[in-house]
């Protein structure tokens, strides 16, 4: 297993991205800012998300991946919260 850390921050700055850890190629581990980071072709990779929990820091992209690759996932995106 290949751990990307994309964001590890609780805000936001020039060259700070907040919490997004990438495992291999197909899962993301919360979706912070980090994740503004991916190609959209590897955004097309991700097939699953872990939310940690909800705090912004943590899920503020969420929306936007879902957004730019959903219309093109013959699958659809699984996502994990509590």
């Amino acid at each position: 297993m290949r751990i990307t850390i994309l964001g590890c921050t609780g805000g936001v700055a020039a060259d700070l991205r907040s919490t997004c850890l990438m495992l291999d190629d197909d899962i993301l581990v919360d979706v912070g800012t980090g994740a503004g980071d991916l190609t959209v072709s590897q955004m097309l990779q991700i097939d699953t998300v872990f939310l940690t929990h909800s705090h912004l820091d943590h899920v503020a992209l969420l929306p936007m991946l879902a957004d730019v690759v959903g219309p093109r996932r013959d699958m659809p995106l699984t996502v994990y919260a509590l």
